[in-house]
């Protein structure tokens, strides 16, 4: 691997994005949902990282009136640790600050401590549970929130 990019999502990497998503959740979205996301949703800003022309992992974000939620954030298995789920989290925060948000908020599983490490690492902090959030197994979601944004140094 020569490392990787972080790009905008475009329609050309929606089969990559379909190939991550299902290797790294149990509800993966469906072809017509990514598209829409990229086509249709003017609240949705997705990035993709990119190795050796390969999608190894993709996020996204929707910003709505002044607060970015993210939607979520995966990378393909065999290139987890490497770094690119913090450069693509990195990317949705230059994103959003760029856009005038203030403050972002996500939902992720109790059970899915390493993301909920680099959420932290990126300061965001917990803020609530939203019981039985998950419809596979009701597990529940921590809520978490980084407040009073500011561009990265």
């Amino acid at each position: 691997m020569s490392g990787f990019s972080i790009v905008p999502l475009v329609l050309q990497h929606i089969d990559g994005v379909l190939e991550v998503d299902k290797l790294s959740f149990s509800l993966p979205w469906s072809r017509d949902s990514f598209e829409a996301e990229v086509s249709r949703n003017d609240f949705a800003r997705y990035v993709v990282a990119v190795s050796d022309g390969k999608v190894v992992g993709y996020g996204g974000v929707w910003i709505i009136a002044g607060e970015g939620q993210i939607t979520n954030i995966a990378v393909h298995p065999d290139f987890r640790g490497m770094g690119a789920a913090c450069k693509m989290l990195e990317a949705l925060i230059d994103i959003c600050v760029k856009e005038s948000v203030n403050d972002m908020t996500l939902e992720v599983r109790v059970s899915n401590t390493p993301a909920i490490n680099l959420y932290r690492k990126y300061g965001f902090v917990e803020e609530g549970i939203r019981k039985q959030f998950y419809e596979d197994n009701k597990e529940d979601a921590l809520i978490m929130w980084k407040h009073d944004m500011q561009p990265r140094s």
